[in-house]
């Protein structure tokens, strides 16, 4: 399969859909597969202090909240100094699961992106978010691309869960299942929770990046709810892209996303097809919320 995209293309798309907005970073210097030179030597004195203070912030929240193996796989990587070298941790990836980091400009065409998680690549967006938008930024950097989601690629079974689903985006795009797909990538990779021994802790890369999410979405008694994850269930669930998550899906282990996924999901784009969308905070019948208030 050509996994190669026009820029003009991809650029104009991302236009119609944001009502002309451009995107950030230099789409300019980059190969077919929208992959650039990092070119850590450019960041700046001030982008490395900026990248210690998000570091620190985050790093003091996760203890107690975040998973066993992001937090164990992070102080391994120790890259609290400054924005990482992309090739040294990747390097050290790749000895312990077969993946690689590349650096992108950005955000980058969907069929770019399945291809490159289907061969165990993972797209690393080169640029830092400004002083301004320390708490809140609306497309991911390389904070959120680099804290939030390579620490669990060091991980075995997840790391060949981001690889399943990269194959099964190459799919769904045949099948017309993209939007149902989004959810599955929505509801786990960035804001999944999981239950340990110790209770509920946070996997997503969404919520482990960022401030204030980290806190909210273990807080008992709000109004966002807390379910087992089902795979039908949640490639038909709405999400929020500009608030909290008002639904959090919950696994008990990583090899059941794995093993959720291993299944032909052309009768289930078919099925639901013929279904109504649910709401972000919809809960259902026989759905028990996991974090009831005390």
């Amino acid at each position: 399969m050509d996994t190669s995209v026009s820029n003009e293309d991809f650029l104009a798309t991302v236009a119609e859909k944001s009502n002309g907005a451009a995107l950030r970073g230099d789409y300019e210097h980059m190969d077919a597969h929208y992959v650039v030179q990092q070119n850590w030597d450019n960041y700046t004195e001030q982008e490395h202090e900026l990248w210690r203070k998000l570091y620190q912030r985050q790093s003091a929240l996760l203890p107690g909240r975040a998973c066993d193996e992001f937090i164990e796989a992070l102080a391994k990587m120790d890259i609290s100094a400054g924005i990482p070298v992309f090739e040294k941790t990747s390097k050290e990836l790749f000895a312990a699961t077969g993946w690689t980091i590349v650096a992108v400009p950005g955000l980058i065409p969907e069929l770019t992106f399945f291809d490159h998680l289907a061969n165990r690549r993972f797209p690393v967006t080169v640029w830092l978010r400004k002083p301004e938008e320390f708490n809140y930024i609306v497309e991911p950097d390389v904070f959120h691309d680099f804290f939030g989601h390579v620490p669990l690629l060091f991980n075995p079974v997840f790391a060949d869960y981001m690889q399943r689903y990269g194959q099964g985006g190459l799919k769904a795009m045949r099948l017309g299942g993209l939007d149902e797909l989004a959810r599955l990538y929505w509801y786990t990779v960035e804001f999944g929770l999981i239950n340990t021994p110790a209770g509920v802790r946070i996997y997503g890369a969404g919520i482990l990046s960022s401030g204030g999410e980290v806190e909210y979405c273990l807080t008992r008694g709000t109004k966002s709810r807390h379910i087992r994850l089902d795979i039908e269930r949640c490639l038909r669930t709405l999400y929020k892209i500009d608030s909290y998550q008002e639904t959090y899906f919950v696994i008990d282990s990583y090899q059941q996303l794995f093993d959720g996924t291993a299944p032909d999901f052309t009768p289930i784009y078919q099925k639901l097809k013929s279904m109504d969308v649910l709401t972000a905070n919809t809960l259902l019948a026989d759905e028990i919320e996991l974090l009831p208030a005390l």
